[in-house]
């Protein structure tokens, strides 16, 4: 390195700055403190484990298998493989990336890559908190019906209960009849949610759903209070355990009849489908809201990594298990599926269905007419419990890492100790979940993740992908990874980058405008001022994206030529180089000499 040429080229008041030995210290100081204080994972393994529990959630139970039957049966497997190998690696591997080498949080990650779109980072905290608040609550369900099956019989089995209409129960499907309702259905209507007509008549608190929910939130805390080094220590179950129950339901729903009819109507390829653009569209979308990228969870949990940690490597398992479970998943529910079809001697379409209907209405009626249901149906919704938390954890994680980035010491005056500020975020939570657990409820449900998980979601990634990909860079994304690696990213992960990735989020954005739809809840139509309200939440988190461009712009000098050029300029330091070696232990006077010396070469 030229030391004189890197002197000259130094901002006059940096060069003042540098020149003075005493400072040369303090900074050195400085950056061993800062990069002390962020905590990383204790293990390689914990971080696959967290992102493949993040990863994996109840969309690869109740989204992914009725996508696929619907879109072209083992068909659909040609577009989502494409589609995950086109769009889904490539930035999942980007997100890594920009977490593990920033070691930053999204906010601060995306406002040192592009000022000009920092808002699109404020934007994925907003989204993923708006999302924890209401995603517990399928956690709140998960636990309800966890708690009633260990009675000595199901009570959504039959239809002789106080909350059973009994001139509509059916205690099976209901085929064509149009006016019957299943006992399970009933049970999750009138029993688990007490639903009323509409979104108009709120009914009040459900008590018992409000402490099922307090409950969730207790076991979210204690799980993630320490940060990383706890959660680090639950996913080594949670993410493991619920593939031990995938694979006994799969040996045991395989020995049940009819099962084999259901996984070839899941499997089945009807070619014709490929010709069709929504199914592509379908099979990007499913790779991308599955992997969860522009939630901003990636990002912040890479930020806890090593900085030369393997994240190709991590990016590759994480989107194989993912996919791995979804396939998994669907031939486990067909399996049952196509068992109830036997048992009631309908066809398969006239009961699958996706959605949170699937593992809460269809899945329950299964496991009520399975041998030994006592033993499987608490390990199902045991097992709904565990990749559910898993994603909790990840979205929560995103909130406390933006407060701690941006506010850490003010807040710590205050609350103290980093336990308190994480207990603060999940009391907020809760606090914002009770509408989704009054009498009318699922209506508030269904809207809220109609309009974040559906419309605000691409927005944001389309947004991340231009900061990222096109301002920032596709050769400056390369330099950041071959600092940490050791070497370039091959041609076909910049070529993703460059342009197949941001074409095709391009044509999920605009084929979503094209097909959108209002929100519904069954034959449900919601009001007008509900559509606002829906629209309303959507803009919570989009709106960010151009006050934080606007506020930029105002903040820099110049013409507006001048400004947005330089709002267009990355802050990040593309020379830095990792000044905490896995090795290096910060106690020892010697590593902090060497340190010291390390700091001073660069700064000159």
């Amino acid at each position: 390195m030229d030391a004189g040429a890197e002197h000259s080229k130094m901002p006059s008041d940096e060069r003042d700055y540098a020149l003075k030995p005493l400072d040369l210290k303090v900074i050195a100081e400085r950056t061993v403190e800062a990069e002390a204080q962020r905590p990383t994972w204790s293990g390689r393994l914990e971080f696959i484990l967290a992102t493949v529990g993040y990863a994996v959630g109840l969309g690869n139970v109740w989204r992914f298998p009725y996508l696929c039957y619907s879109s072209g049966g083992g068909a659909f497997l040609v577009p989502y493989l494409i589609m995950l190998i086109l769009c889904g690696i490539p930035l999942l591997f980007m997100e890594f990336a920009v977490g593990q080498y920033t070691r930053l949080g999204p906010v601060h990650a995306l406002a040192k890559i592009c000022p000009l779109l920092k808002g699109v980072g404020l934007a994925t905290v907003v989204i993923s908190y708006v999302f924890s608040t209401y995603y517990n609550v399928l956690m709140s369900w998960a636990l309800f019906y966890l708690f009633n099956s260990f009675g000595a019989t199901l009570p959504w089995k039959s239809c002789n209960n106080t909350w059973n209409a009994v001139g509509n129960c059916s205690s099976g499907f209901s085929g064509n009849n149009t006016h019957l309702q299943s006992a399970s259905q009933q049970f999750f209507d009138h029993r688990l949610l007490e639903k009323t007509n509409g979104i108009e008549e709120a009914g009040g608190l459900r008590w018992e759903l409000f402490g099922y929910l307090l409950i969730a939130w207790v076991v979210v805390y204690f799980c993630i209070f320490k940060g990383v080094k706890s959660t680090g220590k639950v996913v080594y179950f949670t993410a493991v355990f619920p593939y031990f129950i995938l694979f006994a339901l799969l040996i045991n729903n395989g020995q049940l009849p009819g099962a084999k009819n259901g996984i070839l109507y899941f499997v089945t390829p009807v070619w014709s489908k490929l010709f069709e653009v929504k199914v592509w569209v379908n099979a990007a979308a499913q790779v991308f809201n599955s992997l969860g990228i522009a939630f901003g969870s990636m990002i912040s949990m890479a930020s806890y990594n090593k900085f030369n940690n393997n994240i190709l490597r991590d990016a590759l398992i994480v989107s194989f298990a993912n996919s791995f479970t979804s396939i998994l998943a669907g031939f486990v529910i067909f399996s049952a599926i196509g068992y109830m079809a036997h048992i009631h001697n309908l066809p398969v379409d006239n009961i699958a269905t996706d959605g949170p209907g699937l593992v809460f209405v269809v899945y329950p009626e299964v496991l009520s007419t399975m041998p030994v249901y006592q033993l499987w149906a608490p390990l199902f919704f045991f097992m709904l419990l565990c990749l559910g938390l898993d994603s909790q954890f990840a979205t929560v994680e995103v909130a406390v890492t933006f407060i701690k980035d941006e506010f850490g010491p003010q807040i710590l005056r205050f609350v103290k100790k980093e336990e308190l500020l994480t207990l603060a975020v999940c009391v907020v939570c809760l606090i914002l979940g009770l509408p989704h657990v009054t009498k009318g409820g699922i209506y508030v449900f269904q809207l809220m993740d109609h309009y974040t998980a559906v419309v605000s979601l691409v927005f944001l990634a389309f947004f991340e992908v231009v900061a990222v990909c096109w301002i920032f860079g596709v050769p400056r994304v390369c330099l950041m990874i071959k600092r940490m690696q050791g070497k370039t990213p091959n041609i076909f992960f910049r070529l993703c980058w460059l342009l197949l990735c941001p074409l095709l989020v391009l044509c999920i954005l605009i084929s979503s405008i094209a097909q959108y739809t209002p929100a519904r809840y069954g034959k449900y139509a919601y009001p007008l001022w509900a559509e606002w309200v829906g629209w309303g939440i959507s803009l919570v988190s989009i709106v960010w994206i151009p006050l934080g461009a606007i506020q930029e712009i105002c903040n820099n000098k110049g013409s507006l030529l001048q400004r947005l050029k330089t709002a267009m300029t990355s802050t990040i330091d593309l020379d830095a180089e990792d000044f905490l070696p896995e090795k290096q232990n910060l106690d020892n006077p010697a590593a902090e000499t060497l340190f010291t010396i390390q700091a001073i070469l660069i700064y000159l």
